[in-house]
């Protein structure tokens, strides 16, 4: 990640997130009863984030859980270690997310959150809150888009917009892509977008454990502003476990 981080609109954001969380508590709140837990793990060979290395590389363990209302609202927290730049001393990422998701027809569903990145061991402000939508058809192809006026940490709008698919073989065995651009005005004096690609095989090998490989590519733009140690081509392989 690049570092530029002296930010003017440090209070309004994280507020905006407390009020959309507790709407969002409060409306899970009401309906305990009805709540569903579910969790997440996994052990990575490397943390790619929208193309690029939040590790340079090395291993991560990551986890997470999410509770979840029939009314759709829905909150989670996840977690994984990180390696920036030695001067952030950035060691773990920390990210919180509000939201709310729905079924509008037997194909299509939506679904919007508030999303908090916070990384509690930097002794630089990294942290910073994003606004995303997802809308997905036949549950096998989506179309998400992030937007943030503080991204990646920074004082400068990013506005972030993937598509994907997933194809089923069999049971056992399926493959996913998709094609990601980055838009960071102002972050970057080197280029302002950056396009990438992934490409993931997925097996499930015994319940609940997947094991997924994807290749990740990004365009000449993204070494232009992270460096060739943290955006170019890269393999990850990954053992997950959903319950």
């Amino acid at each position: 990640m690049s570092l530029h981080f002296i930010r003017v609109r440090e209070a309004s954001v994280p507020l905006l997130f407390a009020a959309c969380a507790g709407i969002g508590l409060l409306a899970m709140g009401s309906q305990a009863r009805a709540a569903t837990l579910s969790g997440n793990a996994a052990l990575t060979s490397d943390y790619v984030w929208r193309g690029t290395t939040q590790t340079q590389g090395d291993a991560a363990v990551q986890a997470g859980f999410k509770l979840a209302g029939d009314s759709g609202f829905y909150g989670s927290a996840w977690g994984s270690n990180v390696e920036f730049a030695p001067d952030t001393h950035a060691s773990s990422e920390l990210d919180f997310t509000v939201g709310w998701g729905a079924a509008l027809s037997d194909k299509w569903a939506v679904d919007v959150n508030l999303l908090r990145y916070q990384y509690p061991s930097t002794t630089v402000d990294l942290n910073w809150t994003e606004l995303n939508g997802t809308l997905t058809y036949d549950s096998n192809y989506w179309l998400s888009m992030g937007y943030s006026t503080e991204a990646l940490g920074g004082e400068e709008d990013g506005l972030y917009t993937q598509v994907g698919a997933r194809f089923p073989i069999n049971d056992a065995f399926r493959l996913e892509g998709a094609v990601g651009y980055y838009t960071l005005d102002g972050y970057s004096a080197a280029a302002d977008s950056y396009l990438h690609g992934q490409l993931s095989a997925v097996w499930a090998v015994k319940a609940p454990l997947e094991l997924r490989v994807t290749a990740h590519a990004t365009d000449s733009n993204a070494e232009d502003i992270f460096g060739e140690t943290f955006a170019g081509n890269r393999i990850e392989a990954a053992l997950q476990a959903s319950f």
